[in-house]
């Protein structure tokens, strides 16, 4: 059983997804109907936020494939529209659409800053780095006037705690004053993502994330201000983007960045339908190419999940892609292996009416 979904012939303006793929829980599907009514654009898709209220903010994983174990997210959804994104199918347990939803219908976590402090005040807590980005990215646009990540970032510098961000957003530049003083102490950095040079592929692969020249300068911005920058190539489009990689490199070592990484485009479940109704609106004479590498990188689909795999993908267009990014790496100095941020330092800050320990009398 169906209903019928309206189909607009274009995709909505400013937005990465062109539809709503069915939400994979739900017990009934919609498909797409043309009605003839949609001879123009269609109005613009507004964005939704609705608050959340969790009882816990950090969140635990035990991936083999991640270098952390536990991270946060101030926001679920993402505004920036990235079609690529492999957290959109996460959408789809809030019973939303990992497509469009994803986009338009956001949600905050207001409470995030009060609920952080509680869990590093447990009494059994081991401080270690928080992850912030790895999901949905925390400077979105919403974050400008929610500034839910900068109430985080005060929590963890007030308890010392280290933390590392991935972001494309260039409103991190506002927190420098916050996370410069954290990377004196060892207890910050961040990963700038830069996945082409080209605005026009840019603005059509993540069309609310701030150019890639502006990416640039909040790399020089973050550098100059004494924060460690880790320059992100991800992910590399086959036959699209990787071409951009050595270009990308070096853009970013001149522009400040310490290190880099580099992560091969991967497509898990809802994603793979996104991607490709994508790829024939915006690269319709490229797509058969495109596709036909991902499925070479991933051994025949268009996702390998296994762990070890999936980030990295195999056969012979994996590893050229590997040794043409380590002979960069070496040649730029992008190379190096960062050191551990310090956990050392961590001390839950006394609270108004704390009883003072005997040690901490003048």
């Amino acid at each position: 059983m169906f209903y019928g979904q309206i189909m607009t012939r274009n995709t909505p303006k400013g937005r990465g997804a062109v539809s709503n793929v069915p939400n994979r829980f739900d017990r009934l599907s919609e498909e797409p109907v043309d009605d003839g009514w949609f001879a123009d654009d269609p109005p613009p898709l507004r964005t939704e936020v609705r608050d959340e209220r969790p009882r816990r903010i950090i969140t635990r994983n035990d991936s083999p494939d991640i270098g952390f174990d536990r991270s946060i997210n101030p926001y679920r959804g993402c505004e920036h529209g990235c079609i690529y994104c492999f957290a959109r199918p996460s959408h789809a347990y809030l019973g939303y659409s990992p497509g469009l939803d994803f986009e338009t219908r956001l949600i905050a976590r207001p409470d995030a800053p009060a609920l952080l402090a509680a869990e590093l005040r447990a009494p059994r807590y081991v401080p270690k780095v928080i992850a912030i980005g790895t999901n949905t990215d925390p400077y979105q646009p919403l974050e400008r006037d929610r500034k839910i990540m900068r109430g985080i970032l005060e929590v963890l510098r007030d308890f010392q705690h280290p933390v590392a961000i991935v972001t494309k957003g260039t409103l991190i530049e506002r927190d420098i004053d916050i996370l410069a003083p954290m990377a004196r102490q060892g207890l910050a950095r961040v990963g700038i993502s830069v996945t082409t040079l080209d605005p026009a592929t840019a603005r059509a692969m993540e069309p609310r994330v701030p150019a890639p020249a502006r990416r640039l300068q909040a790399i020089r911005a973050l550098s100059d201000a004494g924060i460690p920058v880790r320059v992100m190539v991800a992910p590399i489009v086959p036959a699209l983007t990787d071409h951009e990689l050595e270009p990308i490199l070096n853009a970013a070592q001149r522009a400040g960045a310490v290190a880099a990484s580099a992560i091969p485009l991967r497509l898990p479940r809802e994603v793979s339908v996104l991607f490709r109704e994508w790829l024939k609106e915006a690269f319709p004479g490229r797509a058969s190419r495109i596709l036909g590498r991902v499925r070479e990188l991933h051994g025949g689909r268009d996702y390998d999940p296994a762990f070890g795999q999936r980030m990295t993908g195999h056969g012979v267009w994996a590893q050229l892609l590997k040794q043409r990014f380590v002979l960069a790496s070496a040649r730029l100095g992008l190379d190096r292996k960062l050191p551990p941020l310090r956990t050392d330092l961590f001390a839950p800050p006394a609270r108004p009416g704390d009883q003072l320990s005997l040690f901490d009398q003048p």
